[in-house]
C-alpha cells in the first residue's frame, strides 16, 4: 500500500509532449538511437523516494478519428527539457500535449503483449523504408470516429535496474548449465546403453569366440561418458550480455467503439501489426486461450492491475520484456515520409452541398473502400491550378466545384473560349433560386437570330475613374498586340492620348444624364482621322482633360506622319469589320459590368469566340477590366470585400492575349477575396511569368493523366511522390492533387474527379433550360445581333451632335483651329 501510495503521487507529477512530424520528416537510424537515450534517461528523473514502477517514459500511439496516429511521450516533469529537445531537429516540432478526456464506450478489450520465444534473442530488425510504424497505421486506418472508434498503444520505458539484470543472467546461465548437465547426463545413458546392447549381442559373443576371447574372465569395456560442454556467456546471455542500452518494455493496448465487435476485430488487426516486429523474439498477447474464451488483461484476476497501470502509468513489465534500444527503432519515432497516411475528415473535410465554407474537390477512397465527397475550406481555396491531357476530368472538376459554390451562394466567372462548359451545367443551374443571378456574355453568335450582349471598356455610366479605364484599355491592347515601351513607344503614346479624350466625352455625357451619347473604342479611329471630330471632342472635354493632354495634341500630334496611326488603328480595323464584336464593342452603355457582378454574387458566363487575333484582343480587354474591376475594390474594407472566383479553361489561350494580366491576377487578388482557378493541358506552353506567379501562390495543384514530360512540372512540386509514370498512368476522371487545408499542405493523393451526373443528379432541371438560357441573356442585355450593328454604326453621328452641343457657337472652334489643334 506505501509503495502504491508514492507510485501514484509521484506520477501525479507528469507531463506529456505531443510529437508533430513534417511531411518531409526521414531521420537516420543515429538519430533515432540518440531518442531512446533521450527516452531511457529521462525515465530516471524522478525523486529518490519513486517507486520503481513509476520511473518510466510512456509512448503512446493513439488513433481517435481526429488525425491518423498522433504521437504522444508522457514522463516525469523534470525530464521535460530533455524530452523537448529531440535529435530530429526541425523536422519535428514539438508542442505540450493536453490532457485526454475520454467519453466511456460501450465495447472495451484490453491486452498486454509480451516477449515470446527464445528469451535472449532480438526483435527483428525492420527497415525504416517502408515505416516500420505502417502496420500499426493500417490497423487503425478505417476508424470511424462517428461509431465511437478509439484505438490506443503504450509502449512504457524502464531503464534495467543493475540487480535486476544480474538476476537475470545468473538465472539464464543456471538454467543454460542445468540444460547442458541434462544434455551429458542424457548423452551418457545412450552411450551405456549402446554399449551394453553391443555386448549382448551373439555377432558380439562370436567375435569374442573367435578372437579367443570368450569364456575368459574379462569384464565388460570401460565407457567413458561426455563431458558436460562449457557454457559460453556471450552465446546464453545474447542480447542481455551487454549492459549498455538495455531497458524493460511495457506494451499496453486497448481498442474500444459504440458498436459490437468492432474493437475486437480492431485489437486483432493491431496484433498483425506487431507481427512485423518477429524474429527470434515476437510479441504475444499475455494470456491463455480456452476454447472461444481467452484469459488475460480483459479478465479477473489481471484486469484490476492492468486498469491501474493504465491510469496511473506505472511500468510492472513482464519478467521476459527486455530489450536493447535499437529493436525498438521502429517505435521511437513519428510517422516518417515513408508512412502511407490515411485521409480523415479532420485531414479533409466532407462536402456538403450548400455550405458556402466548403469547396468541392472530388471523391476519395478511404482504405475500408468506402467514398465519401471531400473538400477545402473556401477561404483557403485562393488559387487552383489543374494540369492533364484533354478530356481527362480538368474541366468537369472545375464545373462542379462552380456548380456546388453557385448553390452555396457564391458568385462567379467561368471563362470558357469554347463554350462547351454552358450547355453542360445548365441542367444543374436551372434553380429558381439561381435564375435572376445568372448572366451568359457569347460571342459565338450561334443560331439563325444570334443574340449577343454589350460592353463599352471606357464607359464611364457605371462609376468608374477615368484613369483606371484608360490604363485597363491600353494596357489591354499592349499585352495581346505586344507593344511596350521599347518595341511600340508612339503606338502607346497615340493610344492613350485618344483614350483620355474620348473617356472624358464620355465623362461628360454622364454628368449630363446622356450615357447613351458615350463614345466607343471604335472612335479612336475619327480622333485620329477626323478633324472635326477631334476638333469637337477637345472642345468639349476642354477643362476635364489636363494640360499636358491638351499640350499634346496642340504641340506634338500635329508632327506625327500619317502611316504612325495604322500600327493603332489596323488592330480597331479588325475588330470593326467582325459584325459580332462591331455589336459588342460599340454600344455606348454595356450591361456587362464585372465589378457589380462581384459585389452582387452574380454567376457571369464568359465565351469569347474563339482563339483568334481578333478573339484574343476581346480576351485581353475581358481580362484587364477583370483586374481593374478587382483592384477599384480597394474602396471597400476587407470584411465587407464579397468573396468571388474567378475559373479559366484554356488557360493558354487567355494566357496568349494577356500573359501579364493573368499573372498580376494570381498575384494580386487575394488581397481582395477573388480567387483564381486555372486549367490547362501543358504547364509548360504559360508563359513563364504565368506558370511562376501560378504555381507559387497556388493553393491546390492538381494533375490528371498526361505525357511524362507534361506532368514533370507538377510532380516536381510534390518532390517526385508520385512520379510522373505513376500519374500518367491514371485513368479518366483520376486526379493526383495536393490541397490546403487549416494551414498545411495535404498530399498529394489520389481523388477521383467529381462527375456532374453522378454528384448534382438530384439538382438537375433539364426540362428548365430553355427558360435559363433566355433568362442568362436577358440579364446581360443581349439584343438581336443587327439591331447592335446598326446602332454601333449610327454612334459616331449620335455622339458628334452631343459634342454639338458642349460647343455650340462656331467662333469658339475657330479659335481652337488657330491654336494648333487639327
Amino acid at each position: 500500500m506505501v509503495v502504491r501510495r508514492l507510485a501514484r503521487k509521484a506520477s501525479a507529477e507528469r507531463m506529456a509532449l505531443e510529437l508533430v512530424p513534417t511531411r518531409h520528416f526521414d531521420p537516420g537510424l543515429e538519430e533515432i538511437f540518440r531518442r531512446g537515450v533521450q527516452l531511457a534517461r529521462a525515465s530516471t528523473s524522478m525523486p529518490w523516494w519513486a517507486p520503481r514502477r513509476s520511473k518510466t517514459v510512456q509512448i503512446r500511439l493513439r488513433a481517435d478519428g481526429s488525425s491518423p496516429l498522433r504521437y504522444r511521450i508522457e514522463g516525469p516533469a523534470g525530464a521535460e527539457r530533455l524530452l523537448s529537445i529531440t535529435p530530429f531537429g526541425p523536422a519535428v516540432s514539438v508542442e505540450r500535449a493536453r490532457p485526454v478526456a475520454d467519453k466511456a464506450r460501450e465495447h472495451v478489450v484490453r491486452a498486454e503483449f509480451v516477449l515470446r520465444g527464445k528469451p535472449t534473442a532480438p526483435l527483428r530488425e525492420v527497415p525504416l523504408d517502408p515505416d516500420p510504424l505502417q502496420p500499426l497505421v493500417d490497423a487503425v486506418c478505417d476508424l470511424r470516429a462517428e461509431l465511437g472508434d478509439l484505438a490506443e498503444i503504450r509502449l512504457d520505458i524502464q531503464r534495467a535496474p543493475k540487480w535486476a539484470l544480474r538476476a537475470r543472467r545468473l538465472q539464464l546461465m543456471a538454467d543454460a548449465r542445468r540444460r547442458e548437465r541434462r544434455e551429458a547426463q542424457r548423452a551418457a545413458r545412450w552411450v551405456r546403453q549402446d554399449a551394453t546392447g553391443i555386448e549382448d549381442s551373439w555377432m558380439w559373443q562370436v567375435q569374442q569366440l573367435a578372437s579367443g576371447k570368450g569364456g575368459g574372465g574379462s569384464g565388460r569395456r570401460l565407457v567413458m561418458p561426455p563431458v558436460p560442454r562449457r557454457v559460453e556467456a556471450r552465446e546464453v546471455l545474447g542480447k542481455l550480455a551487454e549492459d549498455d542500452h538495455l531497458v524493460r518494455v511495457q506494451l499496453l493496448v486497448m481498442c474500444a467503439s459504440n458498436t459490437e465487435g468492432r474493437a475486437q476485430a480492431r485489437l486483432a488487426q493491431i496484433q498483425a501489426g506487431f507481427d512485423v516486429f518477429g524474429g527470434g523474439a515476437r510479441w504475444a498477447m499475455r494470456g491463455w486461450r480456452l476454447g472461444p474464451w481467452r484469459l488475460g488483461a480483459d479478465r479477473w484476476p489481471s484486469r484490476k492491475g492492468f486498469e491501474r497501470r493504465w491510469k496511473w502509468g506505472h511500468c510492472q513489465p513482464p519478467r521476459a520484456n527486455w530489450v536493447r534500444l535499437e529493436e525498438l527503432a521502429g517505435l521511437l519515432k513519428p510517422p516518417t515520409k515513408h508512412c502511407r497516411l490515411p485521409l480523415l475528415a479532420s485531414d479533409l473535410p466532407t462536402f456538403e452541398f450548400g455550405n458556402p465554407q466548403l469547396l468541392l474537390q472530388g471523391s476519395y477512397r478511404g482504405p475500408d473502400g468506402r467514398r465519401r465527397l471531400v473538400a477545402t475550406y473556401a477561404k483557403e481555396t485562393l488559387f487552383e491550378v489543374g494540369v492533364g491531357k484533354a478530356g481527362g476530368g480538368k474541366t468537369e472538376r472545375a464545373l462542379a466545384q462552380a456548380i456546388g459554390w453557385a448553390h452555396a451562394g457564391g458568385g462567379l466567372m467561368f471563362v470558357d473560349p469554347h463554350r462547351d462548359s454552358w450547355p453542360r451545367s445548365l441542367p444543374f443551374l436551372a434553380h429558381d433560386t439561381l435564375t435572376d443571378r445568372i448572366a451568359l456574355i457569347d460571342l459565338g453568335a450561334h443560331g439563325p437570330a444570334p443574340q449577343v450582349s454589350s460592353w463599352n471598356p471606357i464607359g464611364m455610366h457605371q462609376g468608374q475613374v477615368p484613369h483606371e479605364v484608360v490604363e485597363a484599355t491600353a494596357d489591354a491592347y499592349a499585352s495581346a498586340l505586344g507593344w511596350d515601351d521599347a518595341s511600340a513607344p508612339r503606338a502607346l503614346t497615340i493610344l492613350t492620348a485618344c483614350l483620355a479624350v474620348l473617356v472624358a466625352v464620355n465623362e461628360a455625357a454622364c454628368r449630363a444624364g446622356r450615357p447613351e451619347d458615350q463614345t466607343t473604342i471604335f472612335h479612336v479611329r475619327a480622333m485620329l482621322t477626323d478633324p472635326v471630330f477631334r476638333t469637337a471632342a477637345l472642345t468639349g472635354v476642354q477643362g476635364r482633360v489636363d494640360e499636358e493632354t491638351h499640350a499634346w495634341w496642340k504641340t506634338v500630334f500635329p508632327t506625327l506622319p500619317v502611316d504612325s496611326f495604322a500600327v493603332v488603328l489596323n488592330p480597331i480595323a479588325r475588330l470593326a469589320a467582325n459584325p459580332v464584336t462591331r455589336a459588342f464593342l460599340g454600344q455606348p452603355t454595356g450591361r456587362y459590368n464585372i465589378r457589380a457582378a462581384m459585389d452582387t454574387k452574380m454567376i457571369v458566363w464568359v465565351c469569347p469566340g474563339g482563339n483568334g487575333p481578333t478573339d484574343r484582343l476581346i480576351t485581353a480587354l475581358l481580362a484587364r477590366d477583370l483586374l481593374r474591376a478587382v483592384r477599384s475594390r480597394r474602396d471597400t474594407p476587407e470584411a465587407a470585400r464579397v468573396p468571388f472566383r474567378a475559373y479559366f479553361d484554356e488557360l493558354i489561350t487567355l494566357t496568349g492575349a494577356a500573359p501579364e494580366t493573368i499573372a498580376s491576377m494570381f498575384e494580386d487578388f487575394r488581397k481582395y477575396k477573388v480567387h483564381v482557378h486555372g486549367m490547362t493541358q501543358l504547364l509548360a506552353r504559360l508563359p513563364i511569368s504565368v506558370r511562376l506567379s501560378l504555381v507559387q501562390n497556388a493553393s491546390t495543384l492538381a494533375s490528371t493523366a498526361g505525357s511524362q514530360s507534361a506532368i514533370a512540372p507538377i510532380t516536381s512540386e510534390w518532390g517526385e511522390n508520385p512520379t510522373p509514370a505513376v500519374v500518367a498512368a491514371l485513368n479518366r476522371y483520376e486526379h493526383y492533387m495536393s490541397l490546403t487545408v487549416q494551414g498545411r499542405r495535404v498530399g498529394p493523393v489520389q481523388i477521383t474527379g467529381p462527375h456532374l451526373d453522378e454528384v448534382f443528379a438530384d439538382h438537375a432541371r433539364p426540362r428548365r433550360v430553355p427558360a435559363l438560357e433566355r433568362a442568362a441573356e436577358s440579364l446581360a442585355g443581349a439584343s438581336p445581333l443587327d439591331a447592335l450593328t446598326t446602332r454601333a454604326s449610327d454612334q459616331l453621328e449620335r455622339v458628334s451632335c452631343f459634342l454639338a452641343e458642349l460647343a455650340p457657337t462656331t467662333p469658339s472652334v475657330a479659335r481652337l483651329q488657330k491654336k494648333g489643334y487639327q
